[in-house]
């Protein structure tokens, strides 16, 4: 073998090595991951979304306040304080930040197109704008994506099934919300092509929330979607009690909502997605880039019934309702 062939070869071991080389150079470095979440800490903690973190980070070998140290962020539902705690994560030099939806990942994405972003779940990451396709990303975005389509079909399907006589539907939205139109667009398309109508009534301030409770019951409205929101989410107990208030069934995407007396929610296993967060932040930390890193379906959805809402309501659960759930709350 001759030298020149020596040296080629020598070159090109060095650089297929040179990726698993400056890894196990950074092991013994501390990551430092960033969250952003719009809600507060209280709620990260009380449903077990930051146990699923952890827990996922440690499946992958990263186990906090040893090799890696999690900077959260939390706006306290205050839309004013997005921009201030994501500002402050970029100027801190995080190594990745993890988003919990598409109201975090916007700021996230206009603040930085240098620091890795995984955003948790989003009905659609490219209508918002987060990805060129959902095969290849291409920026600097990469996560879960529910299906607005498939979450939005399946929402509509789930009322109708728990009330065979509705007609006109609300949908509690914020215009705020980056995901609320292509949403909006997908349920109005199921419910049309059930004989549906829609009704959206957009809301930003709990007494706003009072007032379109008000306006579904004049406009003689027989059920209600609340989509996924931060905000929306933090005001679940009172969206429960004037829904029971009024006898409005309503389905929403997460199970609190049916735990605070919602009638049902259908949705992905926000959990289970916080667990597989930990793939995509070593799959990162590791040297992919996260544009070439699909964005992957959630694994799990969860269909909880609240029967003593039901029985509030006078709401008749038929088997199939039943069969179909996760958990019946009694």
């Amino acid at each position: 073998m001759n030298n020149r062939r020596k040296l080629v070869i020598a070159l090109g071991a060095g650089a297929l090595a040179a990726p698993f080389t400056l890894f196990a150079q950074q092991q013994g470095k501390v990551w430092r991951l960033g969250y952003l979440d719009f809600g507060t800490r209280q709620s990260m903690v009380d449903s077990g979304r930051h146990a699923a973190l952890i827990e996922g980070l440690r499946e992958r070998g990263y186990i906090e306040g040893k090799n890696i140290v999690i900077d959260a962020r939390y706006a306290d539902s205050d839309a004013r304080r997005m921009g201030e705690i994501t500002a402050e994560l970029v100027q801190e030099n995080v190594d990745l930040i993890l988003a919990l939806g598409a109201v975090e990942a916007q700021p996230a994405q206009r603040a930085t197109t240098r620091i890795p972003i995984v955003v948790v779940t989003t009905t659609d990451p490219v209508g918002n704008g987060f990805a060129a396709t959902l095969a290849r990303p291409g920026g600097n975005i990469t996560g879960m994506s529910s299906g607005v389509e498939d979450t939005a079909q399946k929402l509509v399907e789930l009322l109708i099934v728990a009330v065979p006589k509705l007609k006109r539907i609300a949908v509690l939205t914020r215009s705020t919300n980056v995901a609320h139109p292509r949403l909006l667009q997908q349920i109005q398309a199921a419910a049309r092509k059930a004989g549906k109508q829609v009704l959206q009534l957009d809301s930003h301030t709990p007494e706003e929330i009072e007032r379109r409770f008000a306006t579904m019951v004049r406009e003689r409205v027989d059920a209600a979607i609340i989509p996924p929101d931060p905000f929306l989410f933090s005001r679940r107990t009172q969206i429960a009690g004037l829904a029971l208030k009024h006898r409005l069934p309503t389905i929403c995407p997460y199970p609190e909502y049916t735990e605070a007396g919602g009638l049902m929610n259908y949705g992905s296993d926000r959990n289970d997605n916080f667990r597989r967060a930990g793939i995509f932040v070593d799959k990162i930390l590791k040297g992919e880039k996260p544009g070439d890193i699909p964005f992957e379906q959630p694994t799990r959805y969860y269909f909880v019934i609240n029967r003593r809402t039901a029985n509030a309501l006078g709401v008749k659960l038929n088997n199939e309702l039943l069969a179909r759930a996760d958990r019946v709350i009694e």
